[in-house]
């Protein structure tokens, strides 16, 4: 019965991803007709007959779902490749961005509240919780389009768009270097909200902490103030009273960071799932918007599962159930 469930939860999601796609606005073939610049209505016709949108949509939904359960999720109406290779090529440069904002996000964020708590009341801590409030605030579309024009524009530190320098023929690590280079921008941009958030939550957990009774008697003992802040403070901050709050934000981030770069992609022209799916949604493609909807909801479900797993790792009274 738990088996059933479980099918019938993924087949309902494949069906309103489906139904969904469908009411948009717009016609591929009409799309597709008019950038050949012969949108008659016999050539329409011609195109919607090819692509199978003549049918009725029970029938092309019938064929959706008996493809989907073959692991075929169909061919691009305007690129005519299958939706798989496309997505293939494409999942990796979204995964190295992403995955570096993580991180990145991750890092700082947590390094940036520990600093601000044991500087409260000085201007470092003025400035982080400003950093903060300013970088949680803002919208990211806004933050890239500056960074554009203040480190690619006015101050041409950092590209502006691309993955790599076109035709600029590196290999091995000056390849690597370029990607890097390329990467700076939108990966910073990308972290921000997230680093801001992560700043917010360590400080209060570690002010929270600083101020119990077993720290004051540490104190008390003439433990110096690094050995407090390490031994005592930071440990029980991070490890008992900020880690599962950050684990979760971090599992949210990470699922929501695979499919919701699509205006990072879109702005910085990064050739990831995100510039995919808006590309898709422009032209109308139907196979593509769904095989990129139904792979971006498959990793945030397997980002889920991990942080799951990470739940029981870092407490043991929480089970898997």
């Amino acid at each position: 019965m738990d088996k059933l469930k479980f099918v019938l939860r993924r087949l309902l999601i494949a069906v309103m991803n489906f139904l969904l796609v469908r009411a948009a606005l717009g016609d591929p073939a009409t799309v597709m007709a008019g950038e050949t610049g012969a949108a008659d209505d016999a050539f329409v016709q011609q195109l919607r007959e090819r692509f199978d949108l003549d049918k009725p949509l029970p029938t092309q939904l019938a064929t959706y779902l008996g493809r989907l359960a073959r692991g075929d999720l169909g061919m691009s109406y305007r690129q005519e490749q299958p939706v798989i290779d496309l997505i293939a090529e494409r999942l990796p440069a979204t995964l190295l961005l992403t995955g570096s904002a993580f991180l990145l996000s991750l890092l700082f964020g947590v390094g940036l509240g520990v600093l601000a708590s044991t500087q409260v009341g000085t201007w470092q801590d003025g400035a982080i919780s400003l950093f903060a409030t300013f970088f949680y605030a803002t919208p990211l579309y806004w933050l890239a389009v500056v960074a554009v024009l203040v480190f690619a524009v006015w101050l041409p530190w950092f590209p502006a768009f691309g993955f790599e320098t076109v035709g600029g023929g590196r290999q091995g690590f000056g390849r690597a270097m370029d990607i890097g280079h390329h990467m700076v921008l939108p990966t910073l941009v990308l972290a921000m909200f997230y680093m801001a958030v992560y700043a917010r939550m360590t400080r209060a957990s570690m002010l929270e902490v600083a101020d119990q009774d077993f720290v004051k008697a540490a104190r008390a003992k003439g433990l110096s103030p690094g050995c407090v802040l390490r031994a005592h403070v930071l440990r029980n901050a991070l490890l008992r009273n900020a880690l599962l709050p950050i684990v979760t934000l971090a599992g949210l981030q990470a699922g929501a960071m695979v499919g919701g770069a699509v205006l990072i992609e879109t702005v910085f022209a990064w050739p990831g799932i995100g510039r995919l799916l808006f590309d898709a949604l422009a032209q109308r493609d139907y196979s593509l918007l769904l095989g990129t909807f139904l792979v971006t909801a498959t990793l945030a479900v397997l980002v889920n599962v991990i942080t799951d797993v990470v739940y029981t790792v870092v407490d043991p009274r929480i089970e898997l159930s």
